[in-house]
């Protein structure tokens, strides 16, 4: 998969993409990510991206002309250029694992107090949001949905069941707790169903504790 990141701070990607699991998987060829300066796209002789809203208000907005400028100099025939606002529909696991199967994501990363709906309308695909607030810069959005969906690559896991396995899967179900050894620590033990080597038991666990952590959440939201 192919993905282009447009922000006016694409330095503040450098040190993700070379970590963990994103950077193994740009490392073996799984991702190509691609990393575009906005600013570099105006025409302004100052070299401005922002202006002042029309009609009032704080802040700034960033300009249409170099984000539409930037989206075109990038997009290809199965593109698909993704806006990350708060405005947007929210990010699931589900959408993740579709757009895992785009060959050429576009992520485009307001700044200020967002970008002109002209741009929007004339180069967005879609509009994402990652969660009911409000961050600095579309940038960590970004990340969060990089590395969500870059996990359903086939390869990238290096075990094609652990994206589907884990919390939010299409079951709407949250993932218990999980344990590792030692299997008494501080004089708690390993619930006795995940050692006894009985897989129906273990499934059963895994399911009830599921079920019983996702009401949890749920009654605590």
């Amino acid at each position: 998969m192919q993905v282009d990141i447009l922000s006016l701070f694409p330095e503040y990607f450098e040190g993700p993409l070379k970590l963990s699991i994103l950077g193994r998987a740009i490392a073996s060829g799984l991702l190509d990510v691609r990393l575009t300066n906005i600013r570099s796209f105006t025409t302004d002789k100052h070299g401005r991206v922002d202006d002042k809203p029309f009609g009032g208000g704080p802040g700034m907005l960033m300009t249409p002309q170099p984000i539409c400028d930037a989206i075109r100099a990038v997009r290809k025939e199965k593109t698909r250029v993704i806006y990350l606002t708060p405005q947007g529909k929210k990010l699931t696991a589900k959408r993740c694992e579709e757009l895992a199967k785009e060959e050429h994501l576009v992520l485009l990363c307001g700044h200020y107090e967002g970008i002109d709906q002209r741009a929007i309308e004339a180069e967005v695909d879609e509009e994402i949001s990652i969660g009911d607030y409000v961050l600095t810069s579309g940038c960590p959005a970004a990340l969060v949905l990089l590395d969500a969906t870059v996990r359903f690559i086939p390869g990238v896991l290096g075990h094609e069941e652990g994206a589907m396995s884990d919390s939010f899967q299409s079951d709407g179900l949250l993932e218990g707790p999980q344990y590792t050894r030692p299997r008494v620590f501080e004089g708690k033990s390993v619930p006795s169903a995940l050692i006894e080597g009985n897989h129906a038991e273990i499934a059963k666990w895994r399911r009830q504790a599921a079920l019983y952590t996702t009401k949890l959440m749920k009654e605590n939201v």
